[in-house]
């Protein structure tokens, strides 16, 4: 078992043949969850934009999950490629790597994060809408190019600006 104190998140390269077990397996599980028009998971290519910033969390050298933050327009950064492999599941890793996001987002001075999920007719992401529920977010309409859909979810969580720099 791999304890929460034992992880190093940092950023990283979505190149890194290394991560792309992390990046492959967050595309499968979006492809088996969601028709193929409602699936917004970023692939390699996506993830290595100027526009992202990329993450993963490693324990003892090994990459056991990832997370990104997509710049967006208007101040806000959206959360992209949350994923734990299956080894790492069920120990609080997707927790910690929200958080740590949201620290990074706040401390570079988004105003808030916003993400896209499944939505109920996805059983496969009733743990991500559990998690993110508990970490405060809320429901909001769809943002950026984003668009009304019965399989998907959109939610934001506000960030403080009682510890945010600004840049």
């Amino acid at each position: 078992m791999t304890r929460p104190n034992q992880i190093e998140i940092r950023a990283a390269d979505p190149a890194n043949p290394d991560l792309h077990p992390l990046i492959l397996g967050n595309q499968r599980h979006g492809a088996a969850t969601a028709p193929a028009a409602s699936d917004h998971t970023f692939g390699i290519a996506d993830l290595c934009h100027p526009d992202i910033q990329f993450f993963a969390a490693y324990h003892a050298g090994t990459p056991l999950g990832c997370g990104a933050l997509k710049a967006l327009p208007d101040g806000r950064a959206e959360v992209k490629s949350v994923f734990v492999s299956q080894s790492a599941r069920g120990q609080g890793l997707a927790r910690q790597l929200m958080q740590y996001l949201a620290q990074v987002a706040q401390d570079v001075g988004f105003l808030a994060l916003v993400l896209e999920t499944g939505s109920p007719l996805c059983p496969g992401y009733d743990a991500a809408r559990a998690l993110y529920e508990g970490l405060g977010y809320d429901y909001c309409p769809p943002f950026g190019s984003y668009v009304e859909d019965p399989q998907s979810v959109f939610m934001q969580l506000p960030l403080t600006s009682s510890n945010r720099t600004t840049h």
